[in-house]
């Protein structure tokens, strides 16, 4: 049975929707999301087959999750300025260099952070 329309739990379940809208929305629009899509799963079952701990697991998943997040994030800016802003402007150019920058500081830790947990399975 589904709460009432107004419902405080009806507002929820549908802010849930939006927001897995938004995943496949990023997803589908986006090459870089389907790039880590990829890589993520690649990770999850390196995981799995190498029997990581469950610290390496979390630690796994925050760095995942942050790139995840800096790459969405980094989506909007860049389609916002594009939005407020169609004609090249250097401000937006910096907006968007250092938004893209984010992205890549959260892949070289998640590199690392991947190499500090995984090389030693491959050198036992």
């Amino acid at each position: 049975m589904m709460p009432p329309k107004n419902s405080y739990l009806h507002r929820r379940l549908h802010s849930f929707r939006y927001a897995f809208s938004g995943i496949a929305a990023f997803i589908i629009s986006e090459p870089h999301a389907r790039i880590h899509a990829v890589a993520t799963m690649l990770v999850i079952a390196l995981g799995a087959w190498s029997h990581i701990t469950a610290v390496q697991w979390i630690v796994i998943s925050i760095v995942t999750g942050m790139v995840w997040i800096t790459e969405m994030l980094n989506t909007v800016i860049e389609k916002m300025m594009d939005h407020l802003s169609p004609d090249y402007h250097p401000r937006v150019k910096w907006i968007k260099d250092v938004a893209a920058g984010a992205v890549l500081i959260a892949a070289v830790v998640a590199v690392i952070t991947g190499a500090v947990v995984f090389l030693p399975v491959f050198f036992k």
